[in-house]
């Protein structure tokens, strides 16, 4: 079944309210447009399963943080601080990233006009999208308005969804998980419409990051499915198998079922696919996952024979492969497989969504996955009987753990194990929390008496400057400007707070 078009009674939402970007406020009607269970690609899709004799699937991420950096102190886009800033560091690229951040929207079109079928899921930060805006930038949002609401384009490309501004989820206070995922929701439907929104069913987090802690990530999987997302995208040594081993090699291109078990012995799971290791920009700068589809062929799930996938993720503008290399190598893999998967069998691309359902449509149940667990959780439920859990037990377990192996952590892992996001970042993380339970004090009371209380332009000014002081990048570069910015977002976010009225 095709997913239906939105209720026409759905009020029209402005990309801009007040200045401010338009985050909170119709929660309501936000779920009641992604909590649906209707296929998105199945029903358009041009490829035959039987054709398919391997995949890939490839994702661009796009970010650039909000600092408070413009005129007065003004919030600014960091793209145009770079444009106004081009002497410094690297800032003389601001044209070649927007650029970068256009460019699906032409590449795409050319591609599909002569005749190739090519795939692209695209993750962009709801900052990005903001100071796109805040910039003028029409030029590149019209470009990927082409892509998320035309539907002869909408078969090739997938939008997935991401915290709003950017925020690492292991180190996200537990109440903003959910406000992060819904302030993208409504912004993205704010610019690209209600019926967009609806086909957004993948997750993309930033910094490929999962939290291991079991109640916090039972917290962020239930705020995912409670916001109507079927998967997620993880990178592959930031999960094991419950038994604590590797995963094994063919389980790496299927879904997996990702469990999540808290403190209480509650559990929860979702798909995941799975985001294999290496130099990412490079790898899909240069096609990498299509070259290795190529020497992959298919497997046996749920007594079903289903192709493999081999699914990658890279920033779409950073680093020097991605703004040379990707153009010169993503358009010929097209025309080289353009009739793969429609009337020849070969390697096709693929996008996370039309994977799973062309592969469900076939007769594999999302129980059939194989089933795995964030990094280092076998060891929790080694000390603590899951039947018998309690947040005092799995909390004893933990520091005994830490007690006795000084590389056992509950911080989440991430692209790279070598960076920590909590570590040396003290200066960060106590504002971030102080802002995010001031802010929770003022106004959960009152959201809950009354919901209309989010459209409150007190509540939007709130919300985001606390959800802008959890943006990653702040705890990404060290000591210095990026911390000064966040100490200054922390102190304007307690200002709008100290106002607000009850």
């Amino acid at each position: 079944m095709i997913a239906t078009a939105p209720s026409p009674n759905l009020p029209a939402l402005e990309e801009i309210r007040g200045g401010l970007p338009n985050i909170c406020g119709w929660e309501a009607e936000i779920r009641s447009v992604v909590n649906h269970h209707e296929s998105v690609f199945l029903p358009r899709t041009n490829l035959r399963l039987e054709n398919i004799s391997a995949g890939f699937a490839c994702a661009l991420h796009m970010h650039q943080p909000t600092i408070p950096a413009g005129v007065n102190g003004e919030l600014i886009c960091n793209l145009q601080y770079m444009f106004e800033h081009a002497g410094e560091g690297d800032n003389h690229n601001a044209e070649v990233f927007a650029w970068c951040y256009s460019r699906m929207g032409d590449f795409i079109p050319e591609l599909v006009d002569h005749g190739c079928n090519p795939r692209i899921m695209l993750d962009y930060s709801g900052n990005l999208l903001w100071g796109l805006r805040q910039m003028g930038r029409e030029d590149i949002l019209n470009n990927l308005k082409r892509l998320a609401c035309d539907p002869h384009y909408q078969p090739y490309v997938e939008w997935l969804g991401t915290m709003w501004s950017h925020a690492v989820v292991s180190s996200t206070p537990i109440p903003d998980i959910k406000l992060q995922i819904q302030a993208w929701q409504q912004h993205f439907a704010a610019i690209f419409g209600y019926e967009a929104l609806s086909r957004v069913k993948g997750f993309s987090p930033p910094e490929m990051h999962l939290p291991n802690h079991p109640d916090t990530l039972y917290e962020y999987i239930k705020a995912l499915k409670e916001c109507g997302y079927r998967w997620l995208l993880v990178q592959e040594h930031s999960v094991e198998r419950l038994d604590g081993s590797g995963l094994w090699h063919d389980q790496k291109y299927v879904p997996n079922r990702l469990v999540a078990r808290n403190s209480r012995g509650e559990t929860i799971h979702i798909t995941a696919l799975i985001k294999t290791q290496g130099s990412d920009t490079k790898l899909v700068a240069q096609m990498q996952p299509y070259h290795e589809a190529k020497g992959r062929g298919s497997q046996v799930v749920g007594g079903k024979t289903i192709p493999s996938c081999v699914t990658q993720i890279a920033d779409g503008e950073n680093g020097g492969v991605m703004m040379n290399e990707f153009p010169r190598d993503f358009q010929p893999v097209w025309h080289e497989i353009k009739e793969n998967g429609r009337s020849s069998t070969g390697v096709v691309g693929l996008n996370g969504t039309e994977y799973i359902e062309l592969i469900e449509a076939a007769g594999v149940s999302p129980d059939d996955y194989p089933e795995i667990q964030a990094v280092q959780q076998h060891r929790i439920w080694q000390k603590v009987d899951p039947s018998q859990a309690s947040p005092e037990a799995v909390e004893r377990a933990i520091a005994e753990l830490k007690e006795t192996d000084h590389q056992f952590h509950m911080d989440g892992a991430s692209w790279t194990n070598d960076l920590s996001w909590v570590k040396g970042y003290e200066n960060v993380l106590g504002p971030m929390n102080q802002l995010s339970a001031a802010f929770h004090q003022k106004f959960d009371s009152l959201v809950q008496q009354d919901p209309s209380v989010t459209q409150r332009e007190d509540y939007q000014k709130a919300l985001l400057y606390n959800l802008l002081l959890q943006t990653s990048c702040f705890r990404y570069w060290g000591q210095g400007a990026w911390t000064d910015y966040a100490r200054e977002i922390y102190r304007r976010g307690e200002a709008v707070l100290g106002k607000v009225v009850s």
